[in-house]
């Protein structure tokens, strides 16, 4: 028996592949297509993922501003934020999110996904890329059109 093929291997900074992928968000659920995305920036869709390091793919998101949500969710959920003054906690709503910056709708579900940490703000911050239209400027990095359905 071979003991050297039972070893469990760990990705490391070197050795993780990321790919540039490109999803269209059109007309597709906000809590879905978040979900299936943070799956991707975590890496938890290869087999070697490994938990303490970054080896998800870089993905591009395009179209956010035509992303639904189902039901009354639109006018009816809250996000609440706090300015740090007193009297400082302010509310909004989806619908206002999308009137003035659409991306980040998407940037506040996805982020809401991720692991809560220092790996979690490192992904969030150079692995995801999301814009209100359909034109990104990542095209030398060739990116890879992904249906929803493929992830």
């Amino acid at each position: 028996m071979d003991t050297l093929s039972y070893k469990t291997v760990s990705l490391n900074a070197a050795t993780v592949k990321k790919e540039w992928l490109v999803i269209d968000a059109t007309d597709l659920i906000l809590g879905r297509l978040a979900s299936r995305v943070a799956l991707i920036l975590r890496g938890k869709n290869k087999p070697g993922f490994t938990p303490h390091v970054d080896c998800g793919d870089n993905v591009i998101i395009v179209n956010a501003e035509k992303v639904r949500l189902l039901g009354k969710k639109m006018t009816d959920r809250v996000y609440t934020r706090y300015t740090g003054y007193p009297g400082g906690q302010r509310f909004t709503t989806p619908k206002e999110i999308l009137a003035k910056r659409p991306a980040e709708l998407v940037r506040r579900a996805i982020k809401g996904m991720l692991p809560k940490t220092r790996l979690g703000d490192k992904i969030y911050t150079h692995n995801l890329f999301v814009y209100a239209g359909p034109e990104h400027p990542h095209q030398a990095q060739n990116p890879k059109p992904i249906k929803f359905n493929e992830i």
